[in-house]
């Protein structure tokens, strides 16, 4: 897995959002400051990474969670 497929989102703030793995399609929620790494639940492809505040995306953020 490549280094550079990981980006910090911007000014994203506290609070769940719904992110897009870029393999298979799949959305799931996540909190913006996690503790573990979050894997897609349906390819197992790895979605986000923790930094110690706002997570490491490897996936594309499709929107806030209600």
């Amino acid at each position: 897995m490549a280094e550079s497929r990981f980006a910090k989102p911007k000014s994203i703030g506290n609070k769940f959002i719904r992110i897009k793995c870029r393999d298979c399609g799949n959305e799931q929620v996540t909190y913006t400051k996690i503790s573990s790494v979050v894997v897609c639940h349906i390819c197992n492809a790895t979605l986000a990474r923790p930094t110690g505040g706002t997570l490491d995306l490897a996936a594309d953020i499709v929107g806030d969670q209600q």
